[in-house]
């Protein structure tokens, strides 16, 4: 199964004050491997940047001046993510960025039902926690020493460990019933071979006559000797 890690910044909280993605970053997996194909992109917004996103993430109107524009990396972005299950940490609010920018190009938006929120899991698994990314990675002891600032490929690549560890897929988990019947049957196999080799075998009467030829013989033979 192909699924993608996805994570964006913005210049803003809301799309209701027309704020826009400055960045994005998706990494693939395989079956919850990393397949080492990744998509970063960071985005001319084509308006400023507001201080407090500025605070988050540290792109400045400056640096993203010569960058694309969303328009121009939307059809790579959507072969990267075709027929793959997205996966997002607190998907509303990355969703609703990436459905408005398609919006203005008169793209079709991404299907809800084709998105797995790891806030959501993490909510229905810790309720009553801090589920943000940080504390996350606190809870799973994953280093996040390089998340000094938001980033999207960073944020991905904690993300995915993050996953793996909500969906318990970090080691083979061991099915109890399976093993009860397979020790079961490894016992019930060996007592039944350890019956074989105590079965007592009784000679045929030929094989006794035979036997009995022999003894006599050596009881001559040691009888004159």
């Amino acid at each position: 199964m192909l699924e993608v890690i996805l994570d964006t910044e913005t210049t803003g909280l809301s799309i209701t004050q027309k704020h826009r993605i400055v960045e994005i970053g998706c990494i693939e997996l395989k079956n919850q491997i990393p397949t080492n194909k990744i998509f970063h992109e960071h985005l001319n917004p084509q308006r400023s940047i507001s201080e407090e996103a500025y605070k988050i993430h540290g792109y400045s109107d400056e640096f993203l001046s010569d960058k694309k524009t969303f328009a121009e990396i939307a059809e790579s972005f959507l072969d990267f993510i075709k027929d793959k299950k997205i996966i997002i940490h607190n998907a509303a609010f990355d969703l609703s960025f990436l459905n408005y920018e398609f919006g203005l190009i008169n793209k079709k938006k991404i299907n809800n039902n084709n998105v797995i929120d790891t806030l959501t899991i993490a909510q229905q698994k810790y309720p009553g926690s801090s589920n943000s990314l940080d504390a996350l990675c606190k809870r799973f002891n994953i280093d996040n020493s390089k998340r000094e600032k938001h980033n999207a490929l960073i944020d991905c690549q904690l993300l995915k460990e993050i996953y793996i560890n909500l969906i318990d897929q970090k080691e083979p988990q061991l099915n109890l019933k399976n093993v009860e019947a397979h020790s079961k049957k490894f016992a019930d196999q060996s007592m039944k071979k350890n019956n074989n080799l105590r079965k007592i075998i009784k000679p045929s009467k030929k094989e006794l006559e035979l036997h009995n030829t022999y003894l006599k013989s050596q009881l001559r033979k040691n009888f004159f000797n």
